[in-house]
C-alpha cells in the first residue's frame, strides 16, 4: 500500500496542531487579558464558550461538505479561515469584540476533525485506521503542549495581542504545503494502479457506490436513525466535557489554584499534554493490533474505547492530591487516558460509515455533539468558580462522573462497530439490525 499515507497524516497532525494552539491561546492569554481588559471568570467564561458555539454547529454543515468536495479543499478552506480569525483576536477591545471573533474562529475550526476523519479513511485501511486516527488526534496533543510554553513566552516577551498574530501566521504557511502535496489516492501521481488497488481491497468495505447513488440511498438526516450513531455522540461528549478542561481552564487552574508563575505554566504545566501524546498513539496502535490479532472489531474497538474512560476518571483524585507533583501526576494519567480513547472514536467514522460518501458526515455528527460538552465545560466551570470563589473542587469531580459515564455508553450504547446498513436507512422505523 501507499507509503505516502503516512505523509498525508502527518500533514493532518499538523494542521491539528495549529488548531489546537490557535485554541489554546485564549486560555493561556486569558489571566493577562483580564488584568487589562477587566474581564471577571464569568466572562472569560462566556468568551471562552463562545468558540464552541459555533464550532459545535458548524460540524455538521462541514461533514456534509467535506463528503462532497473532498479533504483536500474543505480542509486548506477551514485553516486559512481560522489562522484569519486568531490574528484577528490581537485587535479584540472588551467583550462582544472577543466574543464575537471567537465565534468567527469556530467557524473555522470546524473543518478539522470531519476532514481528519475523511483522510484517514480514504488512505488507510481498517487495521491501520485506528493508529492513522491517533497520529492526527495527538496533533491536537501536540499544539496543547507547545501553546503553552510558546504562547507564555510571546506573551512575556511581546504582549498578549502580539502571541494572536504569531500563532494566526502559522496556518498560512501550512496552507501553501497542503495544496502543494495533498490528493487523494486516485488522483495521486505517485500512486500506481497495483497499490491503489491493494489499498482498496485491504479496507474490507462493501462494493463502493456512487456518492450521489449513496445520498439517495442513505440520506443525511437518515444518520441520526442509527443507535450507534447517538451513542457514539453520547459518548464523545462525555469525553470533551473533560478535554475541554484541559483546552480552557486548566492554566487558570494551575495559576489560581496551584500558584503557578508563568515560567511554571510553560514548563510544568505542559507535562499531561506532553504526557498525552504517546498515550494516544498507544491507544492507536493497541486497538489495531487487537483487530490484526484476531479479535473483532467491536472488542478491539470497545476494549480500547471503555479502558481508557474508565482510567481517566483518576481527574478527579487531584482534590485530594498532597501537593502540586501528586495533582499533576493525576492530570497527566486522566489526559494521557482520554487521548488513549480519543484513538478508537476517532476510527469509528470510518468503521461504521455506511459508505465512503458519509465518513466526513458521521465525524462531523459525533463531532457535533462532542463540542456541546465545550459550551457546557467552560460555561460551567466559570459559573462555578464564581459562585464558589475560586474552587475548583466541583468542577473536577464532575469530570469524573462523565468518565464513567462514558465508559458505560460506550459500552452498552454503541453497537457493532462494523458499517451501517445502507437498505434500512429510509425505513420508517429501524429494524433491529439497523439500530447499531
Amino acid at each position: 500500500m501507499p507509503r505516502l499515507r503516512w505523509l498525508m497524516i502527518g500533514l493532518c497532525m499538523a494542521a491539528n496542531a495549529i488548531n489546537y494552539i490557535d485554541r489554546a491561546n485564549l486560555a493561556v492569554a486569558a489571566p493577562s487579558m483580564s488584568k487589562e481588559l477587566g474581564l471577571d471568570a464569568t466572562d472569560m467564561g462566556l468568551i471562552l464558550s463562545g468558540f464552541f458555539w459555533t464550532y459545535a454547529i458548524m460540524q455538521l454543515p462541514f461533514g456534509y461538505v467535506a463528503d462532497r468536495v473532498g479533504a483536500r479543499l474543505s480542509l486548506v478552506v477551514a485553516v486559512l479561515w481560522w489562522s484569519a480569525c486568531t490574528a484577528l483576536t490581537a485587535a479584540g477591545r472588551g467583550f462582544l469584540s472577543l466574543l464575537g471573533l471567537r465565534m468567527l474562529l469556530g467557524i473555522g475550526e470546524a473543518g478539522a476533525y470531519p476532514s481528519f476523519a475523511k483522510v484517514a479513511a480514504s488512505w488507510f485501511p481498517r487495521g491501520e485506521r485506528s493508529f492513522a486516527s491517533s497520529i492526527f488526534d495527538s496533533g491536537s496533543r501536540v499544539g496543547s503542549a507547545l501553546a503553552i510554553p510558546l504562547v507564555s513566552w510571546v506573551i512575556a516577551t511581546l504582549g498578549w495581542r502580539e502571541s494572536f498574530i504569531v500563532t494566526g501566521v502559522l496556518g498560512f504557511v501550512w496552507a501553501v504545503f497542503w495544496m502543494w502535496l495533498y490528493r487523494e489516492p486516485e488522483d495521486h501521481p505517485q500512486v500506481s494502479p497495483e497499490e491503489l488497488a491493494r489499498l482498496r481491497a485491504a479496507q474490507e468495505r462493501p462494493k463502493t457506490v456512487d456518492a450521489a447513488d449513496a445520498q439517495e440511498q442513505v440520506p443525511w438526516l437518515s444518520l441520526f436513525r442509527y443507535r450507534t450513531v447517538w451513542g457514539m455522540m453520547a459518548g464523545f461528549f462525555c469525553l470533551n466535557f473533560v478535554i475541554y478542561f484541559f483546552i480552557t481552564w486548566f492554566p487558570t487552574y494551575l495559576v489560581k489554584a496551584r500558584g503557578f508563575s508563568l515560567a511554571e505554566l510553560g514548563t510544568l504545566g505542559s507535562l499531561p499534554a506532553l504526557a498525552s501524546i504517546p498515550a494516544g498513539w498507544l491507544g492507536g496502535f493497541a486497538s489495531d493490533a487487537l483487530y490484526r490479532r484476531g479479535w473483532s472489531l467491536t472488542a478491539a474497538r470497545k476494549t480500547c474505547l471503555v479502558g481508557g474512560m474508565l482510567m481517566s476518571s483518576v481527574i478527579t483524585l487531584s482534590i485530594v492530591a498532597p501537593n502540586v507533583y501528586v495533582a499533576l501526576l493525576c492530570f497527566a494519567v486522566a489526559y494521557g487516558s482520554l487521548a488513549f480513547t480519543a484513538a478508537s472514536i476517532w476510527a469509528l467514522p470510518g468503521d461504521v460509515a455506511p459508505t465512503p460518501a458519509h465518513v466526513a458526515s458521521i465525524g462531523g455528527i459525533q463531532n457535533f455533539a462532542s463540542n456541546v460538552a465545550g459550551i457546557v465545560t467552560t460555561t460551567f466551570t466559570g459559573v462555578m468558580l464564581t459562585v464558589t470563589q475560586g474552587s475548583f473542587v466541583i468542577p473536577l469531580i464532575v469530570a469524573g462522573g462523565f468518565c464513567l459515564l462514558g465508559a458505560f455508553i460506550y459500552l452498552f450504547v454503541v453497537g457493532e462497530i462494523a458499517p451501517l446498513p445502507v437498505r434500512d436507512a429510509r425505513a420508517p422505523a429501524l429494524r433491529p439490525e439497523a439500530a447499531r
